[in-house]
């Protein structure tokens, strides 16, 4: 089984390293990752200046640009366009829950494998960053791991990896969040939907040397809305929280009203009940 591994914490990060290091029990791992940190870059493909693509060592990459300029990289270069079985991303330094995903490399990294038809992961360490704890990397790859190991035999009946990988949903991308505590004090793992966390609006105004002001943005995180059953709940509760995103984002219930309120005759949506 081929594996394409990338992140958004950069090709140096203790992250990828422990999810390459657990899933090349699995399968044949190629990383091709950033050349630095690239975090909350979003989902951006850079079309405007050329790109930088190196090996380090045997299966292992940087590349200029971001989280999934790797991925449509690594695809069509690294692996001449032999599509990998699997596409996982992370494990970022910190959780990517709620709307956070839209803001994210590596969920953005997972999601540009999606849009090619590659099943894709995003896995995350909900580290909480005003304490000092160690960060435990190897037991969210475990963990994630864990997640396809019970994911996948509900996809197909047959037996394997390669078998539940074939019958992934098309269009969908996992989004796996992991609180950083010890294995034996994690409670379980939970399908989670997603939740909404609450940020600060700060924004540090300052003036240069030559008298201009600039800005630092990025509000301080202040907790999430106590929607049971989301990511943010689960995660606060110890277990690890797996959430099935997808790349068609339609609001079906606006849909059908505006179908209606247009005096339009109602077609069947492809996520319609």
């Amino acid at each position: 089984m081929r594996i394409l591994i990338s992140n958004d914490d950069g090709v140096g990060a203790e992250g990828i390293r422990a999810l390459a290091a657990e899933f090349a029990r699995v399968g044949t791992v190629v990383v091709v990752a950033p050349e630095r940190e690239r975090s909350t870059t979003g989902h951006s493909l850079t079309l405007h200046k050329p790109l930088r693509l190196r090996q380090l060592q045997k299966g292992l990459y940087y590349v200029s640009g971001g989280p999934a300029d790797c991925i449509y990289l690594g695809i069509h270069e690294v692996l001449k366009g032999k599509r990998p079985d699997l596409v996982l991303s992370g494990i970022n330094r910190g959780a990517n829950m709620g709307q956070d995903v839209f803001y994210s490399g590596t969920c953005s990294a997972a999601r540009e494998a999606a849009s090619l038809g590659i099943p894709s992961v995003a896995v995350s360490l909900a580290i909480d960053f005003k304490k000092n704890k160690p960060e435990r990397y190897a037991t969210a790859a475990k963990a994630a791991r864990r997640v396809l190991e019970e994911v996948l035999p509900l996809f197909s009946k047959k037996k394997g990896w390669k078998a539940g990988l074939k019958a992934w949903p098309a269009g969908m991308m996992l989004n796996i969040n992991v609180p950083n505590l010890p294995e034996t004090r994690l409670k379980g793992i939970r399908p989670a939907t997603q939740g909404f966390r609450l940020y600060g609006s700060n924004i540090l105004k300052r003036v240069d040397s030559r008298g201009r002001n600039y800005y630092w943005i990025g509000g301080t995180y202040e907790g999430y809305r106590p929607i049971p059953e989301s990511d943010c709940w689960y995660v606060d509760r110890g277990y690890v929280s797996v959430t099935p995103l997808e790349l068609d984002t339609t609001r079906i219930d606006i849909f059908d009203f505006l179908q209606k309120g247009f005096g339009l005759k109602k077609k069947s949506h492809p996520r319609s009940p």
